[in-house]
């Protein structure tokens, strides 16, 4: 934590010697993309894609889940892809899963989260049904969960693309869909291809 003050301690310093850029923010954003993706400490969209201030619109939630699309149980994070389709016309929008997941790995092999109810509900209510139908095949599969992980954000795909604002905003042209996947160990991202179904390099 010390690094992490002494950091911000003298970040308002830096920022001067870049004035120019930094006051270009007083007239608002303009995100290039959303970016949804895991809360893991690991993951860094910035270091991921080599994104500035004002790049990237970043929406974290645990297990990169993106929940069902519902007017009637609001939910920030809904409201956030809604603002970043719809205010802020965001041109793009990333689903990044990462290997070694927490989230995904807990619903795999059904880990006892009593002791975590927020976490419990949160898997529970926002976890794809077909996570857990597949959880028995993947539970040994390794640390990694790499197929796991994969399967679950092409779901997460699936789901934005039956928001309201996602689907217009898709079939106007004005808005493309990705999926990828991060290895935390070895910094590879791959990308998912619809056509053939599998991670290919970007």
């Amino acid at each position: 934590m010390q690094q992490l003050t002494a950091h911000a301690r003298t970040f308002e310093r830096r920022c001067a010697e870049r004035r120019e850029d930094f006051e270009r923010f007083e007239a608002g954003q303009s995100p290039q993309a959303l970016f949804i993706t895991c809360s893991d400490s690991r993951v860094v969209p910035a270091l991921i894609t080599g994104a500035g201030p004002g790049d990237l619109f970043e929406l974290r939630t645990a297990g990169n889940i993106v929940p069902e699309y519902s007017e009637q149980r609001p939910a920030g994070e809904t409201a956030t892809i809604e603002y970043a389709v719809r205010v802020l016309g965001v041109r793009h929008i990333i689903v990044c899963g990462h290997s070694h997941c927490g989230a995904v790995g807990a619903v795999v092999r059904g880990d006892d989260l009593s002791g975590v109810p927020a976490v419990r509900g949160w898997l529970d209510s926002a976890a794809p049904e077909q996570l857990r139908e597949a959880g028995a095949a993947w539970a040994g599969a390794g640390p990694d969960l790499a197929e796991a992980v994969q399967r679950h954000a092409v779901e997460q795909g699936e789901r934005l693309r039956a928001y309201p604002c996602v689907r217009e905003a898709m079939d106007a042209g004005r808005l493309t869909l990705d999926v990828w996947f991060y290895e935390v160990h070895t910094g590879a991202v791959r990308s998912h291809r619809p056509e053939t179904g599998a991670f290919q390099p970007l």
